[in-house]
């Protein structure tokens, strides 16, 4: 439950919560949670079971962190250049129905309290988003982003849907792990403002599903078509890497070339890494 995340796309990682159950497709269809990174943790850990299983909340000093970085925002920002971006909850799902409402309302009191942070709330439930924000929601609070995971077009064109129904002040989507071409990013008329890409990673290679690079290569141009911010945050395996798939590198030589600094399995697309951020609606009216 590391507080200072080593995610790209992230400055620090919250999990009021702990716990969460797979979600699967129809007709034995791979699914991206099939070699969950958090249920692995879970096993080494012995913190919870995974699964249909009770959640475990974290404790009340665990809680007050994001305090402590709400008070310190001015020093993040002249330092880093930007708000301090919280990914919550890597461990678990905010949107999950199996989660004591209570201990929703209590994370919803805290955002709102901790309002010089930006929030980035990833769900593999996009479909329970709108039951389940708080009754002042409005177009959304200026602090928080929605996001939902999609491993492939049937997946976005599905959870994409329901996600874009929903007011918020920005918009994203994890194509991580990227297992099948993305398609078209519009859903009758609506667009993410952020897509994040990535080949799966923290499994035994045997068992990592492959990622192409011509899909991240589609998807980074039909973002700048549409007006996408992407980032390509990593292609989790060498295999994957494209001067090994297409320029016929070893996967040492790409390595060289492209470091894990750039991301596991490297980063680089046709010689350099595409890493935008969101440009986020209404944050200056909700900083006065």
């Amino acid at each position: 439950m590391a507080q200072n995340s080593k995610i790209e796309w992230t400055d620090s990682t919250f999990n009021p919560w702990v716990g969460c159950t797979k979600i699967s497709r129809a007709a034995r269809a791979p699914s991206a949670c099939d070699f969950c990174y958090a249920e692995g943790w879970a096993k080494r850990s012995g913190h919870v079971k995974w699964g249909n299983n009770p959640r475990r909340r974290t404790t009340e000093s665990y809680w007050q962190a994001p305090l402590k970085w709400n008070a310190a925002a001015t020093e993040f920002r002249l330092k880093h250049g930007h708000r301090q971006r919280i990914f919550c909850a890597s461990l678990a799902d905010v949107f999950d129905n199996q989660v004591d409402r209570v201990w929703r309302s209590d994370l919803w009191r805290l955002i709102r309290e901790c309002d010089q942070l930006d929030w980035q709330l990833l769900t593999k439930r996009p479909q329970n988003i709108s039951k389940m924000l708080p009754k002042d929601w409005g177009q959304g609070y200026a602090n928080v982003w929605l996001g939902t995971t999609a491993e492939d077009a049937a997946a976005y064109q599905q959870r994409g849907a329901h996600l874009l129904a929903v007011p918020a002040v920005v918009h994203f989507v994890s194509y991580e792990p990227a297992m099948g071409p993305l398609g078209a990013l519009s859903i009758t008329g609506r667009v993410p403002d952020w897509l994040i890409i990535g080949g799966e990673s923290g499994v035994a290679l045997s068992r990592t599903r492959p990622t192409h690079p011509q899909w991240a290569r589609d998807a980074i141009a039909e973002c700048a078509r549409v007006g996408t911010a992407s980032f390509l945050k990593q292609w989790g395996r060498y295999s994957n890497n494209p001067l090994v798939v297409e320029q016929d590198f070893t996967e040492r030589e790409a390595k060289e070339i492209d470091p894990v600094s750039n991301g596991k399995g490297g980063g680089l697309l046709d010689g350099r890494l595409h890493r935008e951020f969101p440009k986020i609606r209404g944050i200056a009216t909700a900083a006065a």
